[in-house]
């Protein structure tokens, strides 16, 4: 019996119309960042506002939209549709992969939310992966979704800083049985929950549900729980869990470090790419730092591939390998052969 690939057909991106400057940022820190330091040390040149119609649910359907109309197909030949959109959405509890499936007119689709905070791309393309490989009635997937936490930022708050970064907007890729090419052959995810409550939306959940008096600072309570536990742990096992990701996923496709040509990573401050490129042996012509664009949470690897693909960066041969790391805390790789 002959072995079952999967194949990336495309994707598609979708970003707001306004921006957030460094300036701005620093000013938004009450001075505590200086713009200097926001660029140089934070990696922030800009990053994607929403407007006023730019929803989580409706940028997904925007960027579903534009995929499926690079990669020239109809909605009708989607199986399934993987949401990878924030829980933070138009309307709590509504699900969003039947809102894109409706917008989109994949009538033939059914939909599923997934959830794994700014891990959830790679995470839902190795789901996707595997239900395409097992299940003999589905033949295409579109993993998709929208992110604007940068809601629930407060600039004043120092301990923040590593998320002044959030942006916003929405992305899309399609996964295809068989395609023959531009292949995903290795994936690797890891949790640690010992720091699942180490950082989130403090006010507004069951826990601690909001009141005439913490409404205003509920709708900015996006914050680090417990700041020292984080701080001390992702220290002690952060980079060493992404690079058995990333080794793990390798050895999955038959590869070695030295195989990859092209990292997919998600925004961070400008010191720790830096530093995750030199310890990989990579130059830093061999990934795009999204300084212009923020951290589009669990979009930024398809916005990755789809500029490393338009520069020429990702070409035929090209393996790729893609990286994300997710409050909660997950890390994760997947290595793609292009062409």
């Amino acid at each position: 019996m002959e072995k079952v690939n999967v194949g990336i057909v495309g994707m598609g991106t979708y970003l707001p119309e306004k921006i957030m400057t460094a300036k701005e940022i620093s000013e938004a820190t009450k001075g505590v960042w200086t713009e200097d330091a926001v660029i140089n040390k934070l990696g922030i040149r800009q990053k994607y506002i929403p407007g006023p119609n730019d929803g989580t649910q409706e940028m997904g359907a925007k960027a579903a939209k534009a995929c499926l109309e690079n990669c020239k197909m109809d909605a009708l030949d989607i199986d399934v549709i993987l949401c990878i959109g924030e829980e933070w959405k138009e309307y709590p509890l509504t699900t969003s992969a039947c809102y894109i499936q409706h917008a989109i007119g994949a009538t033939k689709a059914w939909g599923i939310d997934v959830q794994n905070r700014c891990c959830t791309c790679v995470s839902a393309m190795k789901i996707a992966k595997d239900m395409l490989i097992a299940d003999d009635d589905i033949d295409t997937i579109m993993v998709v979704g929208g992110y604007r936490n940068g809601d629930f930022v407060d600039y004043t708050d120092k301990n923040m800083s590593m998320m002044y970064n959030l942006s916003a907007g929405g992305g899309a890729i399609i996964l295809k049985k068989n395609y023959g090419k531009n292949l995903l052959l290795g994936s690797k995810i890891m949790s640690d929950g010992s720091l699942s409550r180490t950082a989130g939306v403090e006010i507004g959940g069951q826990a601690n549900p909001f009141t005439p008096d913490n409404l205003e600072e509920g709708r900015k309570s996006l914050r680090l729980m417990q700041p020292q536990a984080m701080k001390d742990r992702l220290n002690e096992v952060s980079m060493p869990n992404w690079f058995f990701c990333i080794d793990e996923s390798l050895r999955q496709a038959n590869m070695t470090r030295a195989d990859i040509d092209y990292l997919d990573v998600l925004h961070m401050k400008r010191s720790g790419h830096l530093g995750m490129l030199r310890d990989l042996g990579l130059r830093e012509d061999q990934s795009i730092y999204l300084e212009e664009y923020g951290h589009v949470g669990q979009i930024d690897q398809i916005l990755s591939l789809e500029l490393a693909l338009k520069r020429g960066m990702v070409k035929d041969g090209s393996v790729v390998c893609m990286i994300a790391a997710g409050i909660g805390y997950v890390w994760s790789a997947n290595i793609i052969k292009w062409g």
